[in-house]
């Protein structure tokens, strides 16, 4: 039997989701079985999302959309769906960025969230706590889609040295990770840059920043620490961020060198060896 919970739609994106798919899938004079059929999945499933019980990810919502032929509705909304599903202190965070015309990133232990793939991120995400997980990974991953628009940001990152060579998830994801990256060394709207060990003390060492920059509205500097994200549209605060990220772009190798060593670290760290099990030492 189909469960009938009803939902409040204006608690949430995701019960206003499930609110609407359960109104339009009965107009459509379909079961949740039915609806499970058409879009390749478990009625299940269907009864789940109609009860705020669990995240849609884009895929889905876009089959929804041809199947009971709501012009797009749902591909818009999963967007709001999936946002919501970021930490509190982070939401106001990606909002900004989607409207941001400029993005420079400093990362010093970890690959930028926007460029990171599915298994990396998944990794990132799980390390301390595996609940929603899903939910969790969709919603990074639909932060990147403002780097898919025809006219994307101009986005400007510098990795550490040391975000190469620390083995998140298994070797396979940082090979992964590490292709990932190099083709954005392709890309004409993003520029990535290596901070290589050598370049000894620099002005990133106090932890890492990203910069916006925006059409009609103040700049900003976001930075975080183990508990939540800071942002300032102080101009004092934007004007030495961007002094400390000109430094480290000028200390960073090349684009051509950055793109070099990457592809050196892929294969002799992350080339195609055995993987430990049973607690083997590597």
């Amino acid at each position: 039997m189909s469960n009938v919970r009803r939902l409040d739609p204006s608690a949430s994106p995701l019960d206003y989701f499930g609110s609407e798919l359960r109104r339009r899938r009965e107009e459509a004079g379909l079961t949740q079985g039915d609806l499970g059929k058409v879009v390749f999945c478990t009625g299940s499933l269907i009864g789940q999302i109609e009860t705020a019980h669990r995240v849609p990810q884009r895929e889905f919502a876009e089959r929804v959309d041809a199947a009971l032929m709501t012009d797009g509705f749902f591909s818009r909304l999963v967007g709001l769906v999936l946002r919501s599903q970021l930490p509190t202190w982070f939401q106001q965070y990606a909002e900004l960025e989607a409207k941001a015309t400029y993005i420079a990133s400093y990362q010093a232990q970890l690959v930028d969230g926007l460029l990171q793939t599915e298994g990396y991120a998944r990794a990132v995400l799980g390390v301390r706590n595996q609940g929603d997980l899903d939910a969790k990974v969709a919603a990074r991953l639909e932060r990147q889609r403002i780097l898919a628009r025809e006219e994307p940001p101009s986005l400007w990152v510098v990795l550490s040295e040391a975000v190469l060579h620390q083995e998140v998830g298994s070797r396979q994801v940082m090979r992964d990770q590490l292709a990932h990256l190099a083709r954005f060394t392709e890309d004409g709207w993003t520029q990535l840059q290596v901070l290589p060990f050598h370049a000894g003390q620099h002005p990133g060492q106090l932890g890492s920043f990203n910069l916006l920059r925006f059409e009609g509205d103040p700049d900003l500097v976001y930075t975080e620490d183990f508990i939540q994200g800071h942002m300032t549209a102080d101009s004092r605060a934007f004007k030495e961020g961007q002094l400390r990220y000109d430094h480290l772009r000028a200390a960073a190798l090349s684009l051509k060198d950055t793109a070099a060593l990457i592809a050196r670290v892929m294969e002799e760290r992350y080339g195609h060896q055995p993987e430990a099990v049973d607690g083997a030492v590597a």
